[in-house]
Order: structure tokens, then C-alpha cells, then sequence
């Protein structure tokens, strides 16, 4: 008997899904172990305290993920269980494609991957892109679009981000340029061939409520609070761990405050906008990244989160509308505005920063710009000593255009990529909607009076 071509689509997903699953299964059997154990008392307690030094940050890190990044895109009211249980999708399903794929290019020896903690790190930083571009087209594609979106970016942001730090050299140790500029400008290309020169007009279900805004508010306040630890991680123990952390929290105070004047300020009774509140107070975060671990002095800190979440909170008011009417590109959740703008804030301060700096006696750089603690001069010849302040002000400019323009030209191709129809791109009217995805129970047993008939339909089906 031939199965309807309605159920095809809900098919693929764990068809992909299962494939996928099963062959890493094979693959981590066949390729994958863990490294022997220290025989060595002195190795043991290295490896200890590498785990108590890394893990908590990883504790973090998993929290803002899982918890305050899925929070966040709660504040479309009927899309709530799908935002949250795709971005926890795609963070497992993401992780593991780029553990498979760092494995095999940068940690496969004598036919074995040694897995630690510090390869699931980096690993899961390579997905974050994924979950920051899917931003751009929530609630307007289907889990298998999303799910193809990932496996094409990772290869291509690990790829990017190889050209990027070892290639250009460029010091990005918060991610500033290799993760949000990267995944901000691939999102917004996957937009762009995804829906093409059509409009998209405001949806009816795409207008938040107060219950969803204050969910993605609640989000934001995750964020806000485990964002050093984001930043942090990578920096050497000691001095420039310290420095991250402090740069972070200043800019990032000083975005929340700052956010609030200019939203104030905009609105002609004075009252503050919610999505700017939940977007711009994380700015700072975006745009410190890049120089988080360098000496500069804490008024710049100050400076830098000011003035990310003045770019973010106009980007939002002027700049959205303006790049949907002229362009047609539509971003759901502004991510331009959030980490396209401060990146590239960000990564224009680092080229000031490099160039300002002042030389010793020998004209070289002190080691306050070093990304490093302990012997920072050593770090800072290995990385821009030979070049001067002149070519590593150059090549920090050169790896924004590297991730922004390689990132836009991909996200193009993918989203060209995404338009097959057997990857099952959800109807117009049936956009920003659970009960595509989830038995929504109360909506099974009684829809409301303003569903359609077929939501209704579906809604009987699915408790079928």
C-alpha cells in the first residue's frame, strides 16, 4: 500500500536523525577513545587540575546554551516547545558533528581520536554558530532544514575559523569574529536564498505576548550571568583569565545600562521595548570578546559595551525595517543587530587597540596586548611580533572580511540548498506554530476560534 506523501516529511526527521546517530556510533567504536591513564603522579595531578579549572566554565557555558539561549527564543508565544527542543537538538546534534570532524582533522593519529574534555569544548563552541544562525529563520523552516543547515555550516566553520586564528593570526580569543560575525552573516545569507526577493509580511502568530516576552527576558538574564564564562574559558589560566572576566562583566554592565537610555530614549512616551532590553543588555558581550584578555583599560571596557548596545538597540529600531524593505532579508530574531553589528564593533576596536598601543625602548609591543598570561613576551613574538602593529592591525581587519564575506557567501549556498522540497519547509500560515511538531494537547481537545481548520485537523492527527 503507498504511503501518503504527507507523512513523508515527519518520516525523514528520524530517518536523518537515526542514520545519523547510528554511523557516529560505528564511527566513535571504530576511531574514538579516551587517552590511557597517568601513570605518573605529577601527570595525575595536571590532568585533575585541568578538569577543576575547566569544568565549571564548561558547566556554564552548557547552562547558557541549553537554558538561557533556548529561553531566549521562547518570546514567539506558539512557538515555544520548538524553540527550545530544536536548539537542544541541534547543540547535541551539532557537538558531535564537530567533535567527529576536529577529530579527523586536527587529532587523528596512528588511527585513534583521544577524546577530552578540552576537544568537547571546542567542539561545542563550533555549534554555537549553528544555534546563533538559525536565529535568522526561526519559526519559517522545518527541523530537517535546520538539522541540513548544521552539517553544512560546522565543516565551514571550522574551515573559516583555521583561516582565521592560524592562517591570518588574528587574536579573537572571546569569539568576536570567528563565532558571531561568522555565524550572524551565514544566517542572514541562509535567509536571504531561503526565502529570496519575497517580502515576508508580519505574521499573526509572530507578534509576542507578554508571557513570551518575559520568558526570553528570563533567557537573557542567564545569558547575561554566565557570559564571562563564555568569554573566560579559552584564556590561559591566571592574569588573562582574570582580565576576561573583569573586561566582560564591565562591558556587559554597561550595555544593560545603556540599553535601557537609548531604548527609553527612542520611544516617544519613554517606556522600554522588551526585545531591546533582551538583545542589546548582551551586546557588550559580543563585542569584548576579541580584545577580553588584553590590558586595556576598564573605561574601555565601559566604552565598548555603551556603545555595542547604542548599535544593537538602533539596529533594531532603523536598520531591521530598512534592510527588509530594501533587501527583503529577513531575520527573526536580529541577529545583525546583536551580533553582527557589535562583532564588527568589536573587531574594529581590536584594530585600534593594536595600532595604539604603546612600544617599549626596543619597538615592540608590551605584553598587555599579549593574548596570554605567564611569558607573555614569548606569545607576543609567536603571534605579531615580526609583523609589526601595522600588519597585525591588518590582519585583524582581514579576518573580519574573511568571516563575514566567506559566511555570506556560504549561507547563500546552503540556503539555496535548504529550498528542496523533500526537506519539507512548513507553510506560510502554518509558520510559528508547535502543534506542526508537538501534540499540544489543550489545543487537540479544543481549539480555539481562531484556528484554521486545517491546524485543526493536524491537531486530531497528531492525537491520533
Amino acid at each position: 500500500m503507498a504511503v501518503p506523501p504527507s507523512t513523508y516529511p515527519r518520516r525523514l526527521l528520524p530517518l536523518f536523525l537515526g542514520l545519523f546517530q547510528g554511523a557516529l556510533l560505528l564511527f566513535f567504536a571504530l576511531f574514538v577513545t579516551y587517552d590511557e591513564p597517568s601513570a605518573q603522579a605529577e601527570d595525575t595531578s595536571l590532568v585533575a587540575n585541568q578538569v577543576y579549572s575547566t569544568f565549571p566554565f564548561f558547566q556554564d557555558i552548557q547552562v547558557m546554551l541549553v537554558v538561557g539561549l533556548g529561553l531566549l527564543l521562547t518570546f514567539l508565544p506558539r512557538y515555544g516547545f520548538s524553540a527550545l527542543t530544536h536548539n537542544f537538538l541541534l547543540l547535541s546534534f551539532s557537538m558531535q558533528w564537530a567533535l567527529v570532524l576536529q577529530g579527523l582533522l586536527h587529532h587523528f593519529h596512528h588511527g585513534q581520536i583521544h577524546l577530552d574534555l578540552h576537544k568537547l569544548l571546542l567542539s561545542e563552541f563550533a555549534a554555537v554558530t549553528v544555534l546563533i544562525s538559525v536565529g535568522a529563520i526561526l519559526g519559517r523552516a522545518s527541523p530537517c532544514q535546520l538539522l541540513v543547515m548544521a552539517t553544512c555550516e560546522i565543516p565551514l566553520y571550522l574551515a573559516s575559523e583555521w583561516v582565521i586564528v592560524t592562517c591570518l593570526g588574528v587574536l579573537d580569543v572571546g569569539g568576536t569574529i570567528t563565532i558571531h560575525v561568522f555565524s550572524c552573516y551565514f544566517g542572514l545569507g541562509v535567509s536571504k536564498a531561503l526565502f529570496r526577493a519575497t517580502q515576508q509580511p508580519l505574521h499573526p502568530k509572530e507578534t509576542p505576548t507578554t508571557s513570551s516576552d518575559l520568558m526570553s527576558l528570563v533567557g537573557t538574564l542567564i545569558l547575561w550571568v554566565f557570559w564571562p564564562s563564555f568569554v573566560a574559558v579559552l584564556c590561559q589560566p591566571g592574569d588573562a583569565q582574570h582580565r576576561a572576566i573583569l573586561n566582560t562583566l564591565l562591558a556587559m554592565s554597561a550595555s544593560a545600562i545603556t540599553t535601557v537610555v537609548a531604548s527609553s530614549l527612542l520611544d516617544r512616551d519613554g517606556k522600554l521595548s522588551p526585545g531591546h532590553l533582551q538583545n542589546g543588555s548582551l551586546a557588550g558581550g559580543v563585542a569584548i570578546g576579541v580584545l577580553a584578555d588584553t590590558a586595556v583599560p576598564p573605561a574601555a571596557a565601559l566604552a565598548l559595551g555603551s556603545l555595542s548596545a547604542v548599535l544593537c538597540v538602533l539596529g533594531f529600531r532603523f536598520l531591521t525595517p530598512l534592510l527588509a524593505r530594501k533587501l527583503t532579508l529577513h531575520d527573526q530574531c536580529g541577529i545583525h543587530n546583536l551580533h553582527g553589528l557589535p562583532g564588527i564593533l568589536g573587531a574594529a576596536a581590536s584594530v585600534a587597540a593594536v595600532l595604539v598601543a604603546p612600544t617599549d625602548s626596543s619597538g615592540s609591543r608590551p605584553s598587555q596586548l599579549s593574548p596570554a598570561g605567564g611569558n607573555a613576551s614569548a606569545v607576543l613574538e609567536g603571534h605579531w611580533g615580526s609583523r609589526g602593529a601595522g600588519g597585525q592591525a591588518l590582519c585583524q581587519a582581514a579576518g573580519l572580511a574573511v568571516a563575514a564575506g566567506a559566511s555570506l557567501l556560504a549561507g547563500l549556498l546552503t540556503g539555496s540548498a535548504l529550498r528542496l522540497p523533500c526537506l519539507a519547509r512548513p507553510p506560510e500560515r502554518l509558520c510559528f506554530e508547535d502543534s506542526l511538531y508537538f501534540k499540544i494537547h489543550d489545543q487537540a481537545e479544543s481549539p480555539g476560534p481562531d484556528s484554521s481548520a486545517e491546524e485543526g485537523a493536524l491537531a486530531l492527527k497528531e492525537q491520533v
